[in-house]
């Protein structure tokens, strides 16, 4: 393989991001919405797990994922098939947003597999689409994130009556902000 500068530079600024995931560049990164959802995220994975460096850890991941992903989109470093996936990939995560809001609008309405398997598809075409860009555990990373906020437990929790409602309410008030501004 040939020396060049620009993957030099690249894989720098996708290591030292990645390193700086947390809340506070996090917050750098994003719009207070989008945010309040990873907050909510947080509290819903640490109230199932019941361990809170394993929430963390699960937020850490998405956070490190989505840098890296943002890093590589605004380097034009997708072929024109990848950015096809890329597009894919935003239908796919789109259509699990305006599923789960769905699913909390409408009473007896849920169903875990639909959105777990949303989810499940919304992983494996990131996967395709990160495939020649990032490391097996960046790869790892993804199916953390996408596994866990996929569980069938964890999700017929969150739609069940009682103490997970508030957070399905505020996740869900954030993604139809998300939906309707476009972010999503």
């Amino acid at each position: 393989m040939e020396f060049s500068a620009r993957n030099l530079v690249l894989q720098a600024e996708k290591k030292m991001l990645s390193r700086m995931a947390g809340k506070a560049t996090a917050t750098l990164l994003l719009d207070e919405v989008s945010g309040e959802v990873l907050d909510e995220l947080y509290r819903v994975s640490k109230q199932h797990t019941r361990d809170r460096a394993m929430a963390q850890r699960v937020i850490k991941d998405l956070v490190k994922v989505a840098v890296k992903v943002a890093v590589l989109f605004r380097n034009g470093c997708f072929s024109p098939t990848e950015l096809d996936l890329a597009e894919d990939f935003r239908r796919k995560l789109r259509q699990g947003a305006l599923t789960a809001v769905s699913f909390q609008e409408v009473e007896f309405t849920f169903e875990a597999g639909v959105l777990a398997g949303l989810l499940a598809e919304s992983r494996d075409l990131l996967l395709r689409l990160v495939d020649k860009h990032l490391t097996p555990k960046s790869h790892g990373r993804i199916r953390h994130v996408f596994d866990h906020f996929g569980d069938a437990a964890l999700l017929s929790h969150l739609y069940s009556p009682g103490p997970y409602r508030p957070h399905l309410d505020r996740l869900c008030h954030g993604l139809n902000q998300m939906l309707e501004d476009g972010r999503l």
